[in-house]
This record gives structure tokens, sequence and C-alpha cells, in this order.
């Protein structure tokens, strides 16, 4: 029987080369990491969000490999983290949904990750929760691409999670007929790319296969997430104040989407928002310049990121003199950070529900 394939997806080619802010691994275990993956191909990206791939590896025999994604989220996880051992949350809260007995239709939804467990709970949880309550006749199943991620939280709280691979070898033995993928990317990038590569080599195990949309994809997308986060913050909103979002960043052209949703902001009238990088370009140099040119008085801080993982609690909150936080009160700023993930904004998961459905509709 002909296998049908939808993919839903701004690129047409796949590459070799896949928020957040998504754990706090040391760049030791980083980088040690990137050494083991056998036969890597230099990337263009920065040193810490390193896309180091194989010609013929597959995402998940790639994932420890690589310490930044095209999600806005990353894998900074930790020696450091067990060093200091301070507290994320109760890893038994969440529904880690790698459950067998799955029948005809699944709904995979595959997120980056995070080592921070009620961030995790409350971003990548609640967003799997809503697609679960929309769709009734799937049964939804989480995967993580980060195995850095995944092998520290099972270390830590004796909690597996699946990463693509064993995700997807679960639908083949549970018979899958139908089976759903969502991301929970912020970006079509070189992450995303390298989830669509590895599907692609399981479509015969299924009949039927559609990938979802990352959150940032059509000019809607934008113009939704851009009146979500201005929604979310207008309590703050008093004129004297700039509110400034941390995304992640990457070497690659799918940066282009803080510069659009920067300039979507202006030319709304939202004069005083700003949209920075931790890892590229806008710097926090830039978007510090931009409030000073503006005059204002307080600075609120917000993670452009599906969780509030190491990013968002140390290079944006943290006490380095190097954190976002710390950089602007050194210029005499009055500043607060929310340290929450796009994942709990409603609007943004009703949106990952949409890109869902759209996928769904593909192959009925």
């Amino acid at each position: 029987m002909k296998k049908t394939i939808a993919l839903l997806m701004g690129l047409a080619v796949v590459t070799a080369s896949f928020t957040a802010c998504g754990s706090s691994d040391s760049s030791s275990e980083s980088k040690k990491a990137a050494t083991t993956a056998a036969s890597t191909e230099a990337s263009s990206e920065a040193a810490s969000e390193t896309e180091t791939v194989s010609e013929n590896t597959t995402a998940s025999e790639t994932n420890a490999a690589s310490t930044e994604t095209a999600s806005g989220e990353d894998s900074s996880e930790a020696e450091e983290e067990e060093e200091e051992n301070y507290e994320t949350g109760d890893a038994s809260l969440d529904k880690v949904r790698n459950e067998d007995n799955i029948g005809d239709n699944e709904l995979l939804v595959l997120s980056f990750g995070t080592s921070y467990n009620d961030s995790r709970r409350l971003t990548i949880g609640a967003i799997e929760q809503s697609l679960e309550d929309a769709f009734s006749d799937y049964s939804v199943r989480r995967g993580f691409t980060a195995n850095i991620i995944i092998d520290h939280v099972e270390r830590r709280d004796k909690i597996h999670i699946d990463d693509v691979k064993e995700a997807l070898d679960r639908a083949v033995a549970n018979k899958v007929k139908n089976l759903v993928v969502q991301p929970t990317h912020l970006m079509n990038g070189l992450e995303y790319n390298d989830v669509k590569a590895e599907i692609a080599t399981y479509s015969d195990a299924f009949e039927k296969v559609a990938i979802g949309e990352p959150l940032l994809t059509s000019d809607d997308d934008f113009k939704r997430v851009e009146n979500a986060i201005v929604d979310w913050t207008k309590e703050y909103d008093d004129g004297k104040t700039a509110i400034c979002f941390m995304g992640h960043g990457t070497e690659a052209e799918s940066n282009a989407v803080y510069a659009k949703m920067q300039d979507l902001l202006t030319t709304d009238g939202h004069k005083n928002y700003f949209v920075g990088t931790v890892e590229a370009e806008p710097s926090v140099e830039d978007v510090l310049a931009k409030v000073k040119a503006g005059g204002y008085e307080k600075v609120v801080l917000e993670p452009l990121m599906v969780v509030a993982g190491d990013h968002a609690n140390n290079d944006m909150a943290g006490d380095d003199e190097n954190s976002w936080k710390s950089v602007f009160e050194a210029e005499g700023y009055e500043v607060k950070c929310l340290i929450r993930g796009l994942g709990e904004n409603e609007v943004i998961r009703k949106l990952y529900v949409e890109h869902a459905q759209k996928a769904i509709g593909s192959i009925k």
C-alpha cells in the first residue's frame, strides 16, 4: 500500500543539521558529548550552539552533540547543576507520556526538553495537555531531542523520557497506523529539519505521517505571538518601562525570526518592546543601546523561549555579571525578571493546537 507523508513545513529541502533555554548542563559536559559524535562536519554555528552533525547520522544519534537548537532552547545541562543541586521542582508531578497501548492514532509532541521540572510541566506538559484535550481520538506521547537532558533527568530524578528514536520505535511496536508529529519548536531551523529527516526514515512504518509547523511559521503566527506577548506584559507597559524579550539565537538563517518580531512590534507602535538573543544578534548590548536611546527608567526581562530553563534562570535572571539582569542593573535600571516560558501562555498553546489540526487534516 502506498504510504502518504504530509510534511507541512516551510522548507522543501531537509538539511543534515534541530527552548530554549532548556536545561542547566555545564558547557564541559556539552563539549564532551560533542567530541564523541563520530564523523561530524563542522558547522557555522557559534560554540554554544554547535550543530556538529554527521552526514550519515540521524537526529537522535546527534542530539548529545548539539548544544543549540533552532527551537529557541539550549542544552547546557549540568555537572555544575549537580554540584549546586538547586531546586527545579518536583519531577513526579510531570507526566512523561511514554506509555504503550497507543492505538491506531498517535500525536507525538517533540520538544528539545528541559531539566527544570516545574518549567517542563508548565510549558511542554501544558502544550501536550492542550493537544490531548483537543484531539481525543489521538494518543498524545512525548519525545525529547536532547539526550543530554534525558540522561540528566533520569540520573537525577530516576524518570525516563523517550528520545526521538525511542518514541518512534514505541509507535512502531504499538502498530500505530497514523502518526502526527507536532514539534514545539519556535522556528523552522536546524533541529526542526533534523527531526523531519529522522521521521522520514520511519515513513514506511506507518500508513500516514504528518508533521506540524513550528510556532513562528506564517505571518499570521508572528502577529498572534506578538499580540500574545504584548497582552501578557501589558501591566508593565507604563510608558517608563522597556520590556525586553530574550531569545536564544542561532547563526543559521532562521535567526531572522527575532528581527522580524522586533520589526513587527515597532511597526505596530510597541516602541518600548525589544527583542534580543543570548547566542547571536541582536545581543544584550544591542538591546541596552536601544533602551538607553528611549530614555526608559525601568526594565522588564522575559524569555522568548518555549520553556524557562537555564537561559532564563541564569543568562537572563542570574547574578553573574554577564547576565541580562546584571548588565541592566549596572547601568542603573530597576529590573524585574519574569521567569516563564511561552508554553505557559494559553494563546501560544492554542496556536500549537491549530498547527497540529492542520497536520491531522492533511492525512484525513
